[in-house]
Order: C-alpha cells, then structure tokens, then sequence
C-alpha cells in the first residue's frame, strides 16, 4: 500500500504555541517530508491556518494527535492525496 502522501488540512488554533513551532512538530511525524504552514485568518483568541502535509505514508491519526496535542483542531480535510502517484487538482471555471 502506497499510503497518504498530501494532505491539506484547515485548521483552527489558539495562538500558542506559535506556528513555527506547530509546523516543526509536524515536521517530525514518522514518514512527513514537508509542512507548509500558512495563516488564513486571527482574531483575539484564535488562528485559522491552512497545512499543507507531504511524505510517503503518513498516518493520519499521528498527524491528527500532534495537532490536536498542540491545542488546536482539525476543520476540515481539503486534500487528501493518496497512492503511488501524485495527481494534481484539475482547475474548473469555478476555481
């Protein structure tokens, strides 16, 4: 089995820990080879990033743990990408 190798996860946190910090502890999941972290939106209490994931296969529910250890919870699953391939998104007039 080829496993997990993008995800794209939208997620919401409370400002600490910082993102660097959050990026470099998912960085060292079994099996991640990248994190790009990048900040959508912060108000007072919260901060909602979009992470995107990439390695040769990865575990969810590790990568789930690392964040949900952190404080901070997973929105949204936006991209999961999976197999001995990489396909890429196909862009429609809507996008």
């Amino acid at each position: 089995m080829a496993g997990l190798r993008r995800l794209v996860l939208d997620v919401l946190k409370p400002h600490e820990p910082d993102n660097v910090f959050l990026a470099l502890k998912l960085s060292e999941v079994r099996n991640v080879e990248g994190v790009n972290l990048s900040l959508s939106e912060i108000d007072q209490n919260t901060e909602t990033l979009k992470i995107t994931i990439v390695g040769n296969e990865m575990n969810f529910d590790e990568i789930k743990q690392v964040i949900e250890d952190l404080g901070a919870v997973i929105h949204s699953v936006d991209e999961i990408v999976a197999g001995k391939t990489l396909v890429e998104s196909v862009k429609t007039e809507q996008d």
